[in-house]
């Protein structure tokens, strides 16, 4: 009876992996904060792509962990850049059973790890990371991306990706927006998966934690620039954005479960402190019940495996 008049259902389609793929790796390296999560090397990485093809998840989230930094970002739009390489095996991998995201924002590649280039003064320009970021969506559509996801919350990124993607022939790439992302204390363990050279912090770009409607204006923003998807970043402290949101949005909305809320969990639950397979699926469904329409979670394909499985 309960499963009959459940309102809200996970299916394995509405799943996403982030991915991460460490440049010179010879073998998967785990990530210390994030048990059970890995930095790939690109054999572990075909063999985890035909794993998550299998489990019949939506598709995968790319972020690459270069060997080389420096202020400009340069590996993101070098074509034998680690990300674009690696979205490069994806889609030849896995292209036709995955949708292959990759992750459009400078922080993995910078010496500084903003997500800009900086100006004289060390701040980040807008202006001139738009310039690398329409650079490094054509980098990546070439590259074989089905959707680019710009993360950096710039003003204007979408506008300006969205007519670099089309200039270059490249019209049929979707552009995932990540429209509502906070300068959030949760992403502390992701930091960690991507090497992050980070100076200081994002809260000039990122949006302050206090205030629910500017994430409701900055995802209005990114739907008039012609976003293909919306998302709110992290999901479990933002239901009520992410609720905001798909109350208004004609394009799908997804929320990204992050490293921190990940890591909680996993910590809570080799402590013996709750259940761990009930905390997650309880988690999954708190976020789709909000309004989302696919989430971003480092429990993808195992989640999917359980629910095949029921």
């Amino acid at each position: 009876m309960r499963r009959l008049v459940a309102e809200t259902r996970l299916h394995p389609a509405e799943l996403i992996l982030p991915m991460f793929v460490r440049e010179g790796a010879s073998e998967a390296i785990p990530v210390g904060s994030m048990p059970g999560v890995v930095q790939h090397s690109l054999d572990s990485f075909k063999a985890a792509l035909a794993d998550a093809a299998a489990a019949g998840i939506g598709g995968v989230n790319l972020f690459g962990v270069p060997e080389h930094h420096d202020a400009t970002g340069s590996g993101a739009t070098d074509p034998d850049g680690i990300l674009n390489v690696a979205a490069a095996i994806a889609r030849q991998e896995v292209g036709d059973a995955l949708v292959i995201q990759t992750d459009l924002c400078l922080d993995e590649f910078t010496d500084h790890g903003h997500c800009g280039v900086l100006d004289a003064d060390g701040r980040v320009d807008n202006d001139a990371t738009l310039v690398r970021y329409a650079e490094m969506a054509v980098a990546q559509a070439a590259a074989g991306a089905h959707l680019v996801a710009p993360s950096g919350m710039m003003d204007g990124q979408v506008a300006v990706i969205r007519e670099a993607l089309d200039a270059a022939g490249f019209a049929d790439t979707g552009i995932l927006a990540y429209s509502a992302k906070y300068a959030s204390a949760f992403y502390g363990p992701f930091r960690e998966a991507v090497d992050s050279q980070l100076q200081g912090d994002r809260r000039t770009y990122q949006q302050d934690p206090a205030n629910r409607r500017e994430g409701l204006r900055e995802a209005t923003l990114d739907l008039a620039e012609g976003a293909d998807i919306v998302m709110v970043k992290p999901a479990m402290a933002y239901l009520d954005v992410l609720a905001d949101v798909a109350a208004v949005s004609d394009v799908p909305v997804w929320a990204y479960q992050v490293s921190g809320e990940y890591a909680m969990v996993e910590a809570a639950a080799a402590n013996g402190w709750i259940d761990r397979d009930r905390a997650i699926l309880e988690t999954l469904t708190g976020i789709r019940r909000a309004g989302a329409d696919a989430v971003l979670t480092y429990w993808a394909v195992e989640a999917a495996t359980r629910l095949l499985d029921r």
